[in-house]
């Protein structure tokens, strides 16, 4: 049985398959679902970022799915301050919060907290983000080695949005970033915090991510990434995957077939990023998927695992 005030993180790669898992354990443990990815909040992105199917979202309520235009900002801050009012209100009727994605950041926002006092600067972030448009990745990691080796340590070198991050709350606060986050507080210190991540064999997530790529060209991705770049999208809704390798497309400089191999290639990037990202959180409850298992047997593994 679920002990009282318990929140459940189901996390991993791209194309893993938690949407379904978390949906087939909602119905177990009367959950309702939030979306912990850094994409899907957005609007008008439906089939680039992966979203539940309508299916799924029929079968159990979900939270913070397309609620921000693509236009605007949206960061961990804005991020955990809504979730924590939807965990409010999905514990207050009876129901079990369940999070669901791939964005770590996020993840760890919410279960360790952010920071209280003012830590950011449009002025500054933005020159981080000129210099390494200049001088690339490796010049501003170096910088951050300088400033917060403890920091540097925990963020991979091509990670430019952290690295950007830790740099631009040493440039603001005087102080390394790594500090500051020691004195965070989050859901951790209120709720009983279970955290599953699924995983496969390589071969078989990069499978998986493949038939999910060639999916999105079948499902309209191409017209929904000509809808999305007629519009001013944010710096953050811009990273999304599709947004320039179709761009590159769209331009001339290569063929539809370049642009579906450069977003395979790249997600399964994405896919190493976040499991490296995952592998350094000892709370972690690893789930290895084999290739037969439904969404439903997967489930009832976790469902054991927390009763």
């Amino acid at each position: 049985m679920l002990k009282s005030k318990s929140i459940i993180f189901i996390v991993g790669p791209t194309a893993v398959g938690k949407s379904s898992v978390a949906v087939e354990l909602a119905r177990r443990i009367k959950g309702e679902i939030i979306s912990c990815d850094s994409m899907q909040i957005y609007q008008g992105m439906e089939i680039i970022t992966s979203k539940p199917s309508v299916h799924l979202r029929g079968k159990i309520k979900h939270h913070m799915i397309g609620v921000v235009s693509a236009e605007k900002e949206f960061n961990a801050a804005k991020f955990r301050k809504a979730a924590v009012k939807k965990v409010e209100e999905v514990i207050a009727r009876g129901r079990v919060p369940i999070f669901v994605g791939g964005t770590g950041l996020y993840v760890s926002t919410l279960i360790d907290g952010i920071f209280e006092e003012k830590n950011s600067s449009p002025d500054i972030r933005e020159k981080f983000y000129k210099l390494a448009k200049k001088y690339g990745n490796k010049y501003l990691y170096a910088k951050l080695k300088k400033a917060d080796s403890s920091a540097a340590k925990k963020i991979h070198p091509h990670d430019a949005k952290r690295v950007i991050r830790a740099l631009e709350v040493f440039a603001v606060t005087g102080k390394p970033i790594s500090r500051m986050q020691k004195k965070r507080k989050g859901l951790g210190k209120d709720y009983n915090i279970k955290i599953f991540a699924l995983n496969m064999d390589r071969d078989s997530l990069y499978k998986k991510i493949d038939e999910r790529v060639q999916g999105m060209f079948k499902a309209g991705l191409i017209k929904e990434v000509k809808a999305l770049l007629g519009k001013n999208l944010s710096k953050t809704s811009r990273y999304a995957i599709g947004i320039r390798e179709l761009s590159g497309y769209f331009q001339g400089r290569y063929d539809l077939e370049e642009a579906k191999r450069l977003m395979k290639r790249n997600s399964r990037h994405y896919a190493k990023r976040q499991l490296t990202w995952f592998r350094k959180n000892k709370r972690i409850n690893w789930i290895n998927i084999k290739d037969k298992d439904t969404p439903f047997k997967v489930a009832r593994r976790l469902w054991k695992e927390l009763c």
